[in-house]
């Protein structure tokens, strides 16, 4: 077999230029997670916000996956509302579960949107790192963490919920706790621990728009 060589010069040369690419850009690729997994240095104090822009979300890594502390808990985010109705009544809705929401948006999805990834699963994660464990915003951050939620929760319930307006929205998480294999004498306690947040009034700031 002659191989390249039996290619004509132009397709010669789209070879060689296709290789150069593929070439350039594993080595681009290889550079920029290196760059933001080693620690601090000249290169990336510099350049940052370029690596960062590159890697995420698409190349996000989790070491929490590794040892010696795994994660071995499920983490989900439910949110419920109080609706008030045209008869002047209120309504407290059922808790909905966000997280099974963009589950089932993902399930089977080939190309699932970085919304549905990272959008929820990042903001919960915002929130309980700048609140206490009585719910207590921390400072500056503790309250965007707070606007954020809400915003989220808001774009998913809509300002108009179970035939009625939707005044005061509430948040919970759900962590349960991932069973050891059956192959393992590690015994768990798998039952789902409940975080409940408190009643959070709803402006037109948190609706979709941000009441413009």
């Amino acid at each position: 077999m002659r191989g390249i060589a039996a290619l004509s010069l132009p397709a010669r040369i789209f070879v060689a230029i296709s290789v150069a690419v593929v070439t350039v850009g594993i080595a681009f690729h290889v550079a920029m997670v290196f760059l933001q997994t080693a620690p601090d240095n000249t290169i990336s104090k510099r350049h940052g916000e370029l690596v960062d822009s590159y890697v995420y979300p698409e190349f996000e890594r989790n070491w929490k996956l590794f040892a010696p502390n795994p994660l071995q808990q499920n983490v989900a985010v439910h949110a419920r509302a109080t609706v008030a109705k045209s008869d002047g009544d209120t309504e407290t809705t059922g808790w909905v579960n966000l997280s099974a929401m963009d589950g089932e948006a993902i399930h089977g999805n080939p190309a699932p949107s970085h919304t549905q990834q990272n959008e929820l699963r990042r903001a919960w994660e915002f929130y309980v790192d700048n609140h206490d464990e009585k719910g207590k915003p921390l400072g500056l951050r503790g309250r965007l963490s707070e606007q954020y939620i809400k915003r989220i929760v808001m774009l998913r319930f809509g300002p108009e919920l179970n035939g009625g307006s939707v005044e005061r929205i509430q948040v919970r998480s759900v962590i349960t706790p991932v069973a050891p294999p059956e192959w393992s004498d590690e015994r768990a306690d798998v039952k789902p621990r409940y975080a409940v947040q408190p009643w959070w009034q709803v402006t037109s700031a948190d609706l979709p728009g941000g009441g413009k």
